[in-house]
């Protein structure tokens, strides 16, 4: 069994603990400050041999650096922190520890992003197709767009030879042949649902990934765990599943 920190109780934090042993890994312990039961700070004789984080980005560049400091491998999958990856790639590589990171965790959408990628490669051989998408999710959710849903705009333009920018805000314009437009819709407690429509004048070809549980997201999150507790060095979790699909 590996031996897993949760830091972060929510939805996927909770999610994550029961789920933990039917995929090989046993929770030595919880953090979270907000929530009664648990530890309320990070601290070396508390943690395991691997970290998952699902806090706030806020507290994220704090998180790694000090599980870094203690020599632990970790695996990220709160969203948002983007504009820290540099400082944060520096830190794994001085302390020698491995980091999986990713904006959606879900393997099924790990397989989505590569099937977009060759549907917008097709489409684009073609003209009369043009190209849009949405994502929705619950009405908790702290970010808009969603980390998938720029992560699959960046996908469909790497493969497009028009479309050079996502355009995620309301649109009170007639869009450019240049620009995706990716809209968001937040309600309820939808966990995931992400569309992308390829249309023509004649006819509509409609690509979706829709999460019918959370436990799709603890499943990926425990399987990056289990992958970097014998890596070092920071891997987005798309770089995983290239080494997991080879």
């Amino acid at each position: 069994m590996l031996n897993i920190t949760l830091i972060g109780y929510g939805k996927m934090g909770k999610m994550i603990a029961s789920l933990a042993e039917q995929h090989g890994c046993k929770v030595k312990s919880i953090i979270d400050p907000h929530q009664e039961g648990c530890e309320k700070e990070i601290r070396e004789d508390l943690l395991g041999e691997v970290c998952i984080d699902f806090t706030q980005p806020q507290s994220v560049l704090d998180n790694i650096k000090k599980v870094a400091a203690a020599g632990k491998h970790m695996v990220v999958g709160t969203t948002g922190w983007n504009k820290y990856e540099d400082e944060v790639r520096k830190i794994v590589e001085a302390n020698n520890i491995g980091l999986v990171f990713g904006a959606n965790f879900s393997i099924g959408m790990n397989i989505f992003n590569r099937i977009v990628r060759y549907a917008a490669s097709l489409c684009d051989k073609f003209p009369i197709y043009d190209v849009c998408g949405w994502e929705m999710h619950h009405n908790q959710k702290a970010d808009s767009p969603s980390g998938t849903a720029i992560q699959l705009a960046e996908t469909i333009i790497s493969q497009s030879s028009t479309k050079e920018t996502a355009i995620y805000d309301r649109l009170n314009r007639p869009i450019n042949k240049s620009e995706l437009h990716f809209a968001s819709l937040r309600g309820g407690s939808e966990p995931g649902w992400h569309n992308i429509i390829f249309d023509s004048e004649n006819d509509t070809i409609e690509l979706s990934h829709h999460v019918r549980s959370r436990a799709c997201f603890a499943t990926g999150a425990l399987k990056a765990a289990q992958w970097i507790s014998v890596h070092k060095g920071m891997y987005s979790f798309n770089q995983m599943m290239e080494d997991l699909l080879c």
